[in-house]
């Protein structure tokens, strides 16, 4: 069989047809919008998993989450570039109980929640999470606030550690880290620094604010109405009672 020779002038039109070289684009999956990109809790870049200006907690998401929660290529690393970014899908309503007109945390409905990852503890009431395709309102990497609890310092600057501060902070480390979770919310939507305020729950339907009271390491914290404020509070008067966590 016989090839014919491509002169190099006809072979460079045909390359600059072809447009960008594979390099330019990520290689390593079939639909770009999924190739893995990596975030810090704080910075607004995203970058290639081996740049150097990643920090220790290092969080994976896909370029299209990405580039749709407003994160932009990092100048080092050089990662991919979505021409076009998607809009991630943002329809679903957040379920909130306050609406639901929900009497305790256990009537909750885990089907209508957000789904997260948790993926950075901060201390007890305290939790970085990884939100994949972020509702309206939500991004993909959100620090949330628990709603209606208060566990004893461990990490605040102008406070020393607190009574049971470490074992509260342990507790939720514990149950929360690396597990996937669901988010529900109520009247206000974040705190004054930005943070998402939200009930955890587990796969097992357990609401995990209310664990932290029900076992002692936490306050009701009734400085702000919240739906389940009752439930809160009888919580924290039967651990009172009984001599639990911070209470011993």
């Amino acid at each position: 069989m016989k090839f014919l020779a491509v002169p190099p002038v006809l072979l460079a039109a045909l390359l600059l047809l072809r447009g960008p070289l594979a390099a330019e684009t990520p290689a390593d999956a079939e639909n770009p919008d999924d190739y893995t990109v990596y975030v810090t809790s704080t910075g607004k870049k995203y970058h290639r998993e081996n740049c150097g200006s990643l920090s220790r907690s290092k969080i994976a998401l896909t370029l299209a989450d990405a580039a749709g929660s407003g994160y932009e290529p990092c100048a080092i690393c050089k990662p991919p570039v979505l021409e076009v970014p998607p809009v991630p899908f943002r329809t679903a309503a957040l379920y909130q109980v306050n609406i639901a007109g929900l009497r305790g945390t256990g009537q909750a409905d885990l089907s209508r929640m957000t789904r997260a990852d948790v993926v950075d503890h901060v201390d007890g009431d305290t939790v970085r999470v990884r939100i994949r395709n972020p509702p309206l309102g939500l991004e993909a990497v959100e620090t949330i606030r628990m709603i209606g609890v208060d566990t004893p310092e461990t990490v605040h600057p102008r406070r020393d550690l607190e009574f049971f501060g470490k074992e509260a902070s342990e507790f939720t480390r514990q149950k929360l880290l690396g597990k996937s979770v669901f988010l529900a919310f109520d009247w206000d939507r974040r705190d004054r620094y930005g943070r998402l305020l939200a009930y955890i729950y587990g796969p097992d339907g357990d609401c995990h604010n209310a664990a932290l009271i029900r076992e002692g390491y936490a306050h009701a914290y009734t400085v702000y109405s919240f739906q389940f404020m009752d439930e809160f509070r009888a919580l924290e008067q039967e651990a009172r009672r009984t001599g639990r966590g911070l209470w011993g």
